[in-house]
Formats: C-alpha cells, structure tokens, sequence
C-alpha cells in the first residue's frame, strides 16, 4: 500500500506529539502528596508489623511442612528396606505465636490540642507586659 504525502505529514506530527501528550499525562504522578498524619503512620507501623509477623507465620508452616515431608520419606525409605543416612541437624521450629500490635505512645501521653497550646503561649507575656 502506497503512502499519500498527507498521510505520511500526519503520521510525523503524531509521532512529533507523542512525548508532549506523555509529559502531560505524567505531571498528576510527579506531584508531591501531604506528609501523613500521626494516625497514618502508626497505621502504616502496624501493617508493616503484621507483615512481618506473618512472614513469621509463614516460615514457621513451612518449617512444619518440611520437618513432616522429611519424616515421612525416612519412614518409608525404612520400610522399604533401603539405607537412611542420620539427618542433618537443623533447628527447632519455632511458633512466632498471636500477633500483638506494639502500644501507642501517643495513646498514653496527654492530648493537648496545637492550637490552643500556640493560643495560650503568647497571652502570658502580654499580661505581664502590661503591669508598669
């Protein structure tokens, strides 16, 4: 199939305008987000931590699975009459137990308010700056 100039002219301002109409639909992700709140973060905290302990979680079926698959193969290697070699030494597998959100240290100290802190820091030295 032949290509008519007009086409060809086109398919180049096409081309030409492809990194522009990129550029534009990638500003929105180049846009810097509000730094998280303290709720946010300790969310954030605690997810990460239940992650961790379920990786923990994970490694220690496993650590079962192998322990039972290992077991089982020596047992029926036994009975069918073929030599075992004395297993590796590896260690225990260890529960990690139930998970337990770490307390909040902002749960234990006072809430006070920013705002009516920075309210009541400047009115003591008006008040005392007034007595002659």
């Amino acid at each position: 199939m032949k290509r008519t100039p007009s086409s060809a002219v086109s398919l180049a301002v096409s081309l030409a305008a492809l990194p522009l109409m990129l550029s534009v639909l990638a500003a929105p992700a180049l846009a810097k987000l509000p730094p998280l709140s303290e709720e946010a973060k300790a969310k954030a905290e605690e997810t990460k931590a239940r992650g961790a302990h379920g990786d923990k979680v994970a490694a220690y079926k496993l650590c079962l699975a192998m322990d039972k698959v290992a077991a089982d193969y020596r047992a029926r290697a036994r009975s069918a009459g073929k030599e075992v070699r004395p297993a590796t030494e590896t260690p225990p597998c260890t529960d990690p137990g139930a998970f337990v959100p770490a307390p909040a240290a902002a749960a234990s100290a006072p809430a006070v308010p920013v705002a009516a802190a920075a309210v009541a820091a400047p009115a003591a030295p008006v008040a005392a700056a007034s007595k002659p």
